[in-house]
């Protein structure tokens, strides 16, 4: 089973289920033919494990794309687990807060881990 960390691209994900299908500018036609890419699975399930129950391979791995992402990606990406019932819940049950996501992994399944650090 392979997971990819994807800080930006579940931002983006998760703001989507966040968000109203409103949309407020009008689309404008492509120049060129639209590019196919492929579809973001679904979210099935959402897991909630800390940072420090992952291998250690994968915790340097979270440290660094945290750092990467940067403290406004990270507040973004939070933002938007708080928009999203099923995420705040997930959170709720393993007594976390959004404030403790520090990174997040989606599954080619549906499963949407979302990574926790507790506060030292």
């Amino acid at each position: 089973m392979r997971k990819a960390i994807m800080l930006a691209a579940s931002i983006t994900f998760i703001s989507a289920l966040a968000a109203n299908a409103q949309e407020t500018s009008v689309p404008q036609p492509p120049k060129q033919a639209p590019v196919a890419t492929p579809e973001a699975p679904k979210i099935q399930r959402i897991n909630v494990v800390d940072v420090s129950e992952l291998p250690q391979k994968a915790q340097k791995q979270v440290e660094q794309v945290a750092a990467q992402a940067g403290e406004a990606n990270l507040q973004q990406l939070r933002t938007s687990i708080d928009a999203t019932p099923e995420a705040k819940a997930a959170l709720d049950a393993k007594g976390a807060t959004s404030a403790q996501v520090v990174g997040t992994s989606m599954d080619t399944d549906g499963t949407l881990t979302l990574i926790t650090k507790k506060k030292t």
